[in-house]
């Protein structure tokens, strides 16, 4: 059984992983192949003091991990965006003036330019609420950082079966899962190591991603259907 470990906190704005096999008709996704757990995934815990981390130790994730980091985005709002001048901007404009030079900028550049992989998939409804819109402005500045971003209609989401979670997978072996209160506000991550888990969120991010759309075609698509 897996130890699950939480930290509270709140939000902000090259080796092998199992293989999936999607089934056509139901979309229920199948894993052929689990990993072992290894020392490195301890190694990278091992800090841990009694399963709680504070936030600066989970942003250490996003500076430590060896080649890739993803995310399923599947909310449809995220209360700290709304508390943002960005946002405000965005609801008042349409547009937004990002800031390419803030912390998270400078953090991701640095590691997608020594050629790691920083990637989301976000999920978007019918019609997309105003804090998806938001994130699909963002998209245009996260992508010149070397972020690859793709969208997927809730409706084809929830076809495929994947799950309705928030997460981040690094390295096909650490799963960071964003857990959020009825407010929409952050409230603690959940870390899991445990091989047949991290193969099941390996087998979804596979599928979400082979099916999602790269935000720029998504942009247009939803664009027309307006």
């Amino acid at each position: 059984m897996a130890r699950p470990m939480r930290f509270d906190a709140s939000d902000s704005g090259g080796r092998g992983s199992p293989s999936g096999h999607e089934d056509g008709e139901s979309g229920e996704v199948t894993v052929h192949e689990t990993p072992g757990a290894d020392m490195g995934d301890m190694a990278q815990l091992q800090h841990l003091s009694e399963g709680i981390i504070d936030l600066d130790e989970f942003e250490d994730l996003f500076r430590t991990f060896d080649h890739s980091a993803w995310r399923l985005e599947s909310r449809r709002r995220f209360a700290s965006d709304e508390a943002t001048d960005t946002y405000r901007q965005f609801v008042e404009t349409g547009t937004v003036d990002w800031d390419r030079e803030d912390p998270y900028c400078e953090l991701i550049r640095s590691q997608t330019t020594q050629g790691k992989r920083v990637e989301r998939v976000r999920i978007v409804d019918q019609p997309a609420t105003t804090g998806q819109l938001y994130l699909l402005n963002n998209a245009k500045r996260n992508s010149g950082l070397g972020e690859g971003i793709r969208n997927l209609w809730r409706a084809d989401a929830e076809r495929l079966r994947l799950p309705s979670e928030d997460f981040w997978l690094f390295d096909s072996r650490l799963v960071a899962k964003l857990r959020f209160d009825d407010e929409d506000h952050l409230m603690d991550v959940e870390l899991i190591t445990e091989s047949a888990e991290i193969a099941r969120y390996s087998a979804i991010r596979k599928v979400a991603w082979h099916h999602a759309l790269p935000f720029e075609e998504f942009a247009v698509m939803l664009s027309d259907s307006e």
